[in-house]
């Protein structure tokens, strides 16, 4: 495998995951970056998650994760900022966590690989793509997502 098709194997792992989120939400690109032999894709969440739904959110990925293969190395349990990282069968790491104003980030990191050039994503974002620049906090509101205990 060489870091073109590791790049593709990592958005595939993205779409997956994002695919499986019901109701659908708004994400971004992230920056790819590239090393001495490995590849790292990046996507950012731009819908608002609540507080309330984290643990729903998290919830779906994890059981994604585990029904496709994956091994959850680590989880971070903290209220405020959790993360689950995980392997793929074939060495891919992936994780989400939570950062700042709730926002979850993926990233999938490819083992190591032959040198070549990387390709830009092929799946375009479902919203602004902000490659290249800084990634706002979430700013899309959703009647599931964002709600909130007290909207119910």
């Amino acid at each position: 495998m060489d870091m073109k098709e590791a790049a593709y194997r990592a958005d595939a792992m993205l779409d997956g995951t994002l695919a499986v989120v019901k109701p659908r939400v708004s994400w971004s690109h992230g920056e790819t970056t590239v090393g001495i032999c490995d590849v790292t894709r990046r996507r950012a969440v731009m819908t608002e998650i609540s507080e309330y739904r984290r643990g729903s959110f998290l919830g779906v990925v994890d059981r994604h994760w585990r029904r496709s293969g994956y091994a959850i190395k680590s989880v971070n349990p903290s209220k405020e900022f959790p993360a689950i990282y995980a392997q793929s069968p074939d060495g891919f790491g992936i994780s989400l966590s939570v950062g700042g104003h709730g926002q979850i980030f993926f990233e999938v990191d490819s083992p190591c690989v032959d040198e070549s050039a990387v390709p830009e994503p092929r799946t375009p974002a479902n919203g602004p793509d902000y490659r290249g620049g800084p990634v706002p906090w979430p700013d899309v509101r959703d009647d599931f997502w964002s709600s909130s205990a007290a909207d119910l």
